[in-house]
């Protein structure tokens, strides 16, 4: 999401991350830093619960810290749909003004206005992933853990 929100013009580019004790909190900032590089300015990123509230409050602080910002990567479709509404809020407008993507592609993306751009996780597979490590690891086999791939959804919230 970072490369794309990069590759539509972001330049000032931040994230709302999720609790650092969760690993997609962890695991998507690990990979926005590995876009936007360690050197990035700390004061772009911001933690937040996975409530819309959390995200609201994120938002601002990032936008009294940096107020020329023009993306935001958000770890969840909820708390962006909470990015958004702080966004309007503070007179910036989505997709014009700042470039919005989350993770996820819930309803909250899609029902959003403007829609929400959002990575997509394969549920199917994951939960058929997570019955066959179980079932390895009550018959007493070992289990490894397992990476599986996402999908960009592109939508309104990255057309300029």
């Amino acid at each position: 999401m970072a490369r794309h929100l990069l590759d539509r013009g972001a330049s000032v580019l931040g994230m709302i991350s999720g609790p650092a004790d969760t690993s997609g909190g962890r695991e998507r900032l690990a990979g926005f830093l590995d876009v936007v590089g360690e050197g990035h300015d700390p004061r772009l990123i911001e933690h937040a619960d996975y409530t819309r509230e959390g995200a609201v409050r994120a938002t601002e602080r990032i936008l009294s810290a940096r107020p020329d910002i023009d993306g935001l990567f958000v770890a969840s479709d909820l708390m962006a749909a909470g990015a958004l509404e702080a966004l309007a809020a503070a007179g910036r407008r989505v997709p014009q003004d700042v470039l919005l993507g989350g993770f996820d592609d819930s309803a909250h993306a899609a029902s959003s206005r403007p829609s929400i751009t959002t990575m997509r996780q394969p549920f199917d597979r994951i939960s058929e992933e997570m019955v066959r490590l179980l079932l390895d690891l009550i018959d007493g086999r070992g289990t490894a853990a397992v990476v599986l791939p996402t999908e960009l959804v592109v939508r309104e919230s990255t057309s300029r």
